[in-house]
């Protein structure tokens, strides 16, 4: 059975001083484990179910050592302080944590009704009563956030949840800015972060953020706008080609209101993507607009909800081949039998325990030797990849893939090109989903290979992980590698690339377009993202002939032309 926070029977008094989710002796063995439910850059969300009592969890597990090197130790104590403190039907409960060697534990509420971005999938749009339920929860949701001091920074559909009877849970709070300080008599949190510190995802972050001004409450309501708008229309009002191009369209207001939408819908979605967050309404001013006209917030949490769209997917969710080699890079190496008897050796499927030779299975026949960059050359020649390369680009590699999201795990091909970028095509519309430009410097690329089928991509600013279905984790480690080493040997001359600066009038730790040009200066031009101005910026060079990190912007050089090359790398 799912655990339920309404169901626990504990008394909503917290005791003075301390943790109402308790440190528990746990270890692993006291759990069962099924699929993941998400992976972030240094945790992964699994389903699990407590042995003794049946009671199911979203655990939350955290690798020391990651969150070390992530420098993260601060949002971890501060997501578990929030999580601890808040009590709301609408926010997800932490019931307990725990440790060992390696880990963090977080035993989470597990929602079993997945996520409204699943909902939006799969129906295509919601019906103006779904939206304006779901609508209402969230809102009540975030003005009790809100009344609490919290700026949760991270609005999506994929963090909004549903519990199995359909009620609204928003999950997520590792970006969440604390206006106050919070405390429990054994650690406090201040709020000594900039509140402009870009946080967020592309599609859902408020215009003020991207312009590094301070944020404030009302950068959840716009991105509540973004939402809505995605539930009555089927997708973001603002999506673009790649991240760049979004933050445009967000800082322009560049969205359409589509005819279908009710007026009533679209006069709130209007007021909420606000340009001057001063103007967008707050929580309880939007309770007030007509949209939310017949809903009775009082009985809000105790009405019968829409019905869930459920899952087409088929299968005993606690079959640990779903899993996979992620949990045993955790050391959960856990026996999935009900009767609960434990065992040391790594986690497998059940074709392990099958009888199959694993010498002349299918598997292990197609499973190339690591590090052979020409298995991912097999499927280059087919044609059906020419229409994502532009002219002159070259494919490098391609494969079936996992990718692997907060809360999802779909299948993709993945294509390496000599650009260089990643590429992710849908797999059934044979679609352009998403694509990854590659930093050119070593430095800002690093690809850690979990096990034959495991891998991740790692950049200053993201990291993306994919499982090989043909098990190329090392090829594409080798290959992506070996494109780093040919890219660092072109000549400067008229090479363009992305790198990091830091300083007016650019966005701190946000990308720019940069062209180098040989000369005794070493000037080169950078364009930057937070608001087009053309720059003028100073970049080190070495005897061995490669860039390097900038290390200053000189404002005083700022330009109103640009660069008909940059433009040009701008819109590629």
């Amino acid at each position: 059975m799912a655990l339920d926070a309404s169901q626990t029977g504990e008394s909503k008094e917290r005791k003075a001083g301390g943790f109402r989710a308790p440190q528990e002796n746990f270890t692993q063995n006291h759990f069962l484990f099924g699929k993941i439910l998400g992976l972030g850059s240094y945790s992964k969300v699994v389903k699990a179910k407590k042995k003794d009592t049946g009671e199911e969890y979203a655990l939350k597990i955290m690798e020391k050592r990651h969150i070390v090197r992530e420098k993260k130790v601060q949002y971890v104590k501060m997501e578990r302080l929030i999580l601890d403190q808040l009590e709301h039907p609408g926010v997800t409960r932490l019931y307990f944590t725990f440790q060992d060697s390696l880990c963090l534990y977080m035993g989470l509420e597990c929602c079993n009704g997945g996520e409204l971005f699943d909902q939006i999938s799969r129906k295509g749009r919601l019906s103006l009563e779904e939206a304006r339920f779901y609508a209402a929860e969230i809102l009540d949701t975030l003005d009790y956030i809100h009344d609490e001091g919290l700026i949760h920074r991270d609005i999506k559909p994929e963090n909004i949840l549903f519990t199995s009877e359909g009620h609204v849970k928003i999950a997520d709070y590792g970006s969440a800015k604390m206006l106050r300080p919070f405390t429990n008599g054994i650690i406090t949190c201040d709020p000594n972060e900039k509140s402009s510190t870009f946080v967020g995802t592309a599609e859902y972050v408020a215009p003020e953020v991207l312009n590094s001004k301070p944020v404030s409450t009302s950068a959840d309501m716009w991105a509540l706008g973004c939402v809505l708008y995605q539930m009555l229309e089927g997708r973001p009002p603002f999506k673009a080609a790649s991240e760049y191009l979004t933050f445009q369209k967000v800082m322009a207001r560049d969205f359409v209101m589509p005819q279908h939408m009710p007026e009533v819908a679209k006069h709130l979605i209007d007021n909420l993507l606000n340009l001057v967050p001063e103007k967008r309404p707050d929580c309880k001013a939007v309770k007030e607009h007509p949209f939310f006209s017949g809903i009775k917030w009082e009985e809000l949490w105790t009405s019968q909800p829409p019905p869930l769209s459920s899952s087409t997917e088929t299968g005993d969710e606690w079959d640990l081949a779903q899993v996979g080699n992620s949990l045993e890079a955790f050391n959960l190496h856990e026996s999935n039998s009900e009767s609960g008897s434990s065992s040391t050796s790594p986690v497998s499927s059940p074709k392990a325990n099958s009888g199959e030779d694993s010498s002349t299975s299918p598997s292990a026949r197609r499973s190339p030797t690591p590090g052979t960059p020409s298995n991912l050359t097999d499927d280059c020649k087919s044609e059906q990849w020419q229409r994502f390369l532009g002219p002159g680009e070259k494919l490098i590699g391609c494969s079936l893939v996992k990718l692997y999201s907060r809360m999802t795990m779909k299948k993709h091909y993945l294509l390496l090109t000599d650009k260089p970028r990643l590429i992710i095509v849908d797999i059934k519309k044979l679609s352009l989903k998403q694509e990854f430009p590659l930093p050119k410097n070593p430095q800002e690329l690093y690809v850690e290979v979990e096990d034959q089928s495991r891998f991740s991509v790692r950049t200053p600013n993201e990291i993306w992980h994919f499982e090989d279905l043909k098990r190329l984790a090392h090829s594409w480690r080798e290959a992506i590698e070996k494109l780093q080493v040919e890219t660092a040997k072109e000549p400067l001359d008229n090479r363009s690339s992305e790198v990091l600066v830091s300083g007016a009038p650019f966005q701190e730790g946000r990308a720019a377009t940069v062209s180098l040009k040989e000369d005794d200066s070493d000037e080169v031009s950078a364009v930057s993202t937070s608001n087009n101005e053309h720059c003028s910026v100073q970049v080190g060079r070495k005897p061995d002939g490669k860039s390097h990190p900038i290390s200053s912007v000189d404002t005083d050089h700022v330009t109103e032309k640009l660069d008909s090359a940059i433009q040009q790398e701008r819109t590629c």
